[in-house]
């Protein structure tokens, strides 16, 4: 009786500590069922900025060319050559220009010659014709005598008239000739210095279809713009007055600030990207930047020095359905998906209506006490990385889910939330 009651025993014991061990499995199991990874809730700054890239320029770029064509003479002026108004800067061999000159010149003292003996013959026909008056009233010429020195006197006025003209004709030709021969003198027109130079003394430039380009002067480099193309997706941030910095590749160390001039209406599209052109006017008076080169422009439109932060990867997180089902109806996902205000009217088809502001709704999973709970917040301003919590149960220290796996998916190899 003693032996069998010790065996009732000692499969008693044995049964605890077997039920024991299974429900301590268990439990591992459970708690290695789902693994989570998390980031805090902390405070700190916020800086929502627009990044986009443009070139420098200076504010005024004058194309120097050439009105005439012919031979590049001489140059005076050079790559990064001060220049002033009215300077002579380039000579086109003027020889044939200038036998232009004189051959209309000789043309225009011929025209004023044969002026001269049109208008002698006129005062001689009018004398004839008066005498023939007075012979014709004594009746001592016939009246065809009178009327052809009528015609005679008339002609000869007219070619008065016609020498008259050709001497205007021989004017023009001349003027011309002369301002074709004064072009042959390439003149800065602004203040500035040489940033481009087109040809060399011997090379032919020829004017008869375009004006060719010579020199290239920037007005004052030391007033520049910067003019960059920014996404269609990021322009409204952008207004006249606005500050800005920039870097150049040449003091990748040194920010320089300017301010948004104009953000202009023109679309820009290059493979289907629309872009619009903001100029930023820089002061340079230091000299450092050059036409050409490559900003890498910021514009910051909102900032928080004292932010409550989420990481953005926690609002694009989404638990897998397995993981809400085992969360139970009340904190599954048609709680998840519900938030202050998200709830709207219902609108046709019964959807709720989106109002104004549901697109800083979100929802974002919080790990407490072991088990993830959905906390609905409303987002303000972003940098890309954090966001700021504007409304919602969130507070320094909450740590908030970004990836989860594991489940019976993780024994398959591994299972990550879904991010979208």
């Amino acid at each position: 009786m003693l032996r069998k009651k010790g065996f009732w025993i000692v499969v008693g014991i044995v049964v605890v500590a077997g039920g024991v061990m299974l429900w301590r499995q268990h439990q591992a199991k459970l708690k290695a069922a789902w693994k989570y990874e998390t980031s805090p809730i902390d405070r700190g700054k916020i800086v929502a900025k627009v990044t986009a890239s443009g070139s420098l320029s200076a504010l005024v770029t004058v194309q120097v060319g050439s009105q005439v064509s012919g031979r590049i003479a001489a140059l005076y002026a050079d790559y990064n050559s001060k220049v002033k108004k009215g300077e002579l800067i380039a000579k086109i061999d003027p020889q044939l220009f200038e036998a232009s000159v004189a051959q209309a010149r000789a043309n225009y003292v011929a025209a004023k010659g044969n002026l001269a003996k049109a208008k002698a013959q006129a005062i001689d026909a009018q004398r004839q014709y008066e005498r023939n008056v007075t012979l014709y009233a004594r009746k001592l010429i016939a009246q065809a005598d009178l009327d052809t020195s009528k015609a005679t006197a008339d002609a000869d006025n007219a070619a008065v008239d016609a020498a008259m003209g050709s001497v205007e004709q021989a004017k023009a030709q001349l003027n011309s000739a002369e301002v074709n021969l004064a072009y042959t003198n390439i003149i800065s027109p602004t203040d500035g210095v040489v940033i481009s130079r087109n040809v060399d003394v011997g090379q032919t430039v020829a004017a008869s279809l375009q004006a060719p380009t010579l020199f290239l002067i920037a007005e004052d480099l030391r007033k520049m713009q910067v003019d960059t193309s920014v996404a269609e997706a990021d322009i409204g941030q952008l207004h006249q007055g606005m500050r800005a910095t920039f870097t150049v590749d040449a003091y990748p160390t040194e920010t320089f600030v300017g301010t948004v001039r104009q953000v202009r209406n023109a679309p820009q599209t290059v493979q289907n990207v629309v872009t619009y052109d903001a100029v930023i006017d820089v002061n340079n008076s230091d000299l450092k930047l050059k036409p050409g080169m490559t900003a890498n422009c910021t514009f910051v439109y909102a900032e928080n020095d004292d932010a409550l932060r989420v990481p953005n990867a926690a609002l694009r997180f989404h638990p897998p359905a397995e993981l809400l089902a085992s969360l139970g109806p009340k904190t599954g996902a048609g709680r998840a998906g519900r938030g202050p205000g998200a709830a709207g009217r219902p609108a046709a088809g019964g959807a709720p209506a989106k109002t104004a502001r549901d697109s800083d709704r979100k929802t974002v999973w919080v790990l407490r006490n072991g088990k993830p709970v959905p906390v609905a917040i409303r987002t303000g301003i972003t940098d890309g990385i954090n966001s700021e919590v504007l409304e919602g149960d969130l507070s320094v220290g909450d740590r908030v889910i970004t990836d989860v796996s594991g489940g019976t998916m993780g024994q398959r190899g591994g299972f990550a939330g879904r991010m979208f």
